[in-house]
């Protein structure tokens, strides 16, 4: 399946890493950066969904999504862990959900473009996003072992099936063209659900414009090899760091052994 994503804003805090790890799956590992945990709250537009040999379709290719993550590990491969992801299409939650078995949920909510600003809101009962947020100075791609990359480039998002093994989906893109950004957050109770009190201190931010994203279901897990996934410079095959020449995305080497698709269970869903 393949998606483009717009006006991304990443907002990250720092949490307690014991806070953290008991609502995940006792099977990953809270990732860490220098020692400390991340939460993100990622506000953004979803368009263009379509499946390999098929066509997009209008009424279900598109919505606004804002997701609740954290970065876990699972036997030394880096990946992501949602708590929740607001979506505004009814049929697009009940799909996700039935497919993956995550934590979607149908929200109210309205994106808008003003200039470079971006207005976004999002609300459902308990959880509410309000405010709007730019780019700012020039993009570039974020250095290997920066924060900014630690927090952005993660091409495995995992979970939990209903017999407790762990899953993952992986997913493929060019490296993250980032800016820095700032943002103005009127309301923000996407974390009250967990419990979770965000710290007073302004959140990390990074905003990117526009990336087009290849996904693949996901798979129980087994085991995983020394190499980890790497981001691809091409979506379309060609070869590209982290992808062997002559080996496209859809024959690609992933790290990650994996069996037959599986449905996937929320620890918060």
């Amino acid at each position: 399946m393949s998606q483009v994503w717009h006006d991304l804003l990443f907002a990250h805090w720092p949490v307690p890493l014991q806070q953290l790890q008991k609502l995940v799956p006792p099977k990953l590992k809270i990732d860490t950066y220098d020692g400390e945990a991340w939460i993100g709250v990622i506000p953004f537009r979803i368009s263009d969904i379509k499946f390999r040999g098929f066509s997009a379709m209008p009424w279900v290719s598109a919505f606004t999504e804002l997701n609740v993550r954290t970065y876990v590990k699972f036997n030394g491969k880096p990946g992501v862990y949602f708590f929740s992801l607001d979506a505004d299409s009814r049929f697009n939650v009940k799909v996700a959900r039935l497919w993956y078995h995550l934590p979607y949920f149908y929200s109210r909510m309205l994106i808008e473009r003003d200039g470079e600003t971006v207005l976004f809101s999002s609300r459902r009962e308990n959880a509410e996003f309000r405010g709007r947020y730019q780019p700012l100075g020039q993009t570039f791609r974020a250095e290997r072992g920066s924060l900014a990359h630690w927090l952005t480039e993660r091409y495995c998002l995992f979970a939990e099936d209903a017999h407790q093994n762990i899953v993952c989906g992986e997913i493929h893109h060019r490296p993250w063209l980032l800016q820095n950004a700032e943002a103005a957050i009127e309301v923000n109770t996407m974390t009250q659900p967990l419990a979770i009190r965000l710290p007073d201190s302004p959140p990390v931010l990074h905003f990117a414009r526009r990336i087009e994203v290849l996904f693949w279901p996901p798979k129980k897990a087994n085991r995983l090899s020394h190499q980890p996934n790497e981001p691809v410079d091409d979506v379309e095959g060609r070869s590209g760091p982290g992808k062997p020449a002559g080996v496209g995305l859809h024959g690609r080497e992933t790290g990650l052994v994996v069996e037959e698709p599986v449905n996937l269970v929320s620890k918060h869903g």
